[in-house]
């Protein structure tokens, strides 16, 4: 704990003395609800027999479905982007379905989990189109995600609702990640720590200057520290308030982030 503290206080300093020139222009600095494992819970709607008032606004068009149906590609509001605590999710048990990743000496900090379209409330997910990823796509996404499988997976479930070709929205699921500063005390902890999920926020909005609180989301699972999520603009450009994502959200007292192995 006072290990965290101290490296925290350490990138708040730097982060005072130096600004982090972001990926895409000048002045620009880019930067959840967990899409394909958390189900967030449908739209309140009127009774049959009770039509709305009519000064009430128009309900949402029959393809928006909270529950993560079909929605034409394209349709969202803002973009999440989660983060995995790699070394949480081999130490819970994710060495059987990722052995690399989680293979001694190989187990890095954060990976990416995904890049999600996302409405201010619900999500879309497999929206139709062409689920494939040419080879060539594919085989560039090595070192962007810890398995191919899920990068796959990820396309499959939530890329073709982006409305981009597989290429493009790989694009930027890159272009999000790079355009992100992780806190130097989170790139390879030697060891584990005990921390407040408001700790992991204070060190990402230290390391992050446009980044403020209600634009990003810590999860924990099992008393872990689990993923961070932050909600960006449809354009990647600027950080965006996302108040069902933060929801969502760890509200423990502590967890425990596990050191990379």
């Amino acid at each position: 704990m006072k290990l965290f503290q101290a490296l925290f206080l350490l990138a708040l300093t730097a982060a005072s003395a130096h600004v982090i020139s972001p990926a895409f222009a000048a002045g620009d600095c880019i930067l959840d609800n967990c899409a394909d494992r958390q189900k967030p819970q449908p739209a309140p709607q009127a009774a049959p027999d009770s039509p709305a008032p009519n000064d009430q606004p128009p309900a949402r068009k029959p393809w928006f479905n909270t529950r993560g149906g079909a929605a034409p590609s394209g349709n969202f509001d803002f973009y999440v982007l989660s983060l995995s605590w790699s070394p949480s999710f081999c130490a819970g048990g994710g060495a059987s379905r990722s052995g690399a990743q989680c293979a001694p000496g190989a187990n890095p900090g954060f990976v990416v989990h995904g890049l999600w379209p996302q409405f201010s409330s619900g999500y879309p997910s497999q929206c139709g189109g062409d689920g494939y990823v040419p080879y060539p796509v594919l085989n560039s996404l090595r070192g962007l995600y810890p398995d191919l499988g899920l990068a796959k997976h990820e396309w499959r479930t939530h890329g073709v609702c982006s409305g981009k070709n597989a290429a493009g929205y790989f694009d930027d699921v890159r272009a999000a990640r790079d355009g992100l500063a992780i806190p130097p005390a989170l790139k390879a902890p030697g060891q584990d720590q005990t921390v407040a999920p408001l700790e992991i926020q204070r060190a990402f909005i230290a390391a992050n200057p446009r980044l403020r609180p209600g634009m990003m989301a810590v999860t924990c699972r099992g008393g872990r520290f689990q993923e961070a999520r932050f909600c960006l603009s449809k354009d990647l450009r600027d950080f965006v308030d996302c108040p069902q994502v933060v929801r969502e959200g760890c509200f423990s007292q502590s967890m425990i982030v596990p050191a990379a192995q």
